[in-house]
């Protein structure tokens, strides 16, 4: 015959239940919190380390759209020339004998642009060269945006300025639709290249495609962002 259970001792028992389900639950919380607390953190951190603004952006909307528009009599901002990309390109003709130049150019490319080019591919096949259709035959980044304007600016501002007996870019690298090229013979101009990282002496080329319609808004558009072409006479 079983004896009448203890009231004292059945509110004792729910209670210790009560607690073992509180530790429970709290162990199952304890990692979620540490979760939203670590990226918490992160996100907090990633606010303070936030890349600068491009100046030359500021420039643009603040000084040179209305420069354009005064001297070219826009009726709308929005007919102001602007610059669409930037392509960086690196021709590697060596690749076909040397399987380390794409990778070394590569690196380079990386370096100079902050962002991973793409390997360019010959579309046909060429006998007299040894050149098969599919090999990679060049490198080559499209800049676009922030990177874009922080890669010009350190183009114009401190790149330019370090080659030899630099007086200045022809103004015959436009094509007639505003897009203007330049050629750069050495890589070591760009200060991030360091001379004992590299394996052999590297050009390449630069093509800034703009919105304008011909070259004289293109050629005024670079000169008010500060690119040092050849002053006619």
């Amino acid at each position: 015959m079983t004896s009448p259970s203890d009231p004292e001792q059945d509110q004792t028992q729910e209670q210790t239940d009560s607690e073992e389900e509180q530790e429970q639950s709290s162990e199952v919380e304890a990692p979620k919190r540490r979760r939203r607390t670590a990226r918490a953190t992160a996100k907090s951190s990633a606010s303070a380390t936030t890349k600068p603004h491009p100046r030359l952006l500021d420039m643009y909307r603040n000084e040179i759209t209305s420069t354009m528009m005064t001297e070219f009599n826009y009726g709308n901002t929005m007919r102001v020339p602007r610059i669409q990309k930037i392509v960086l390109n690196i021709g590697l003709g060596e690749a076909l004998t040397n399987g380390r130049a794409m990778e070394a150019a590569t690196r380079d490319l990386t370096v100079i642009s902050g962002q991973k080019p793409v390997s360019t591919r010959a579309r046909k096949s060429i006998a007299n060269f040894k050149l098969r259709e599919g090999n990679p035959i060049g490198t080559t980044v499209t800049l676009r945006g922030d990177r874009m304007y922080h890669f010009l600016d350190r183009l114009i501002n401190t790149a330019l300025p370090r080659i030899r007996d630099f007086r200045g870019l022809p103004r015959r690298g436009f094509d007639g639709r505003g897009n203007f090229s330049l050629g750069i013979r050495e890589q070591l101009i760009f200060p991030e290249i360091d001379y004992n990282d590299i394996d052999r002496i590297r050009g390449l080329q630069v093509t800034m495609a703009t919105t304008a319609m011909n070259d004289s808004e293109a050629i005024r558009l670079l000169e008010l962002f500060g690119m040092p072409f050849i002053k006619q006479s």
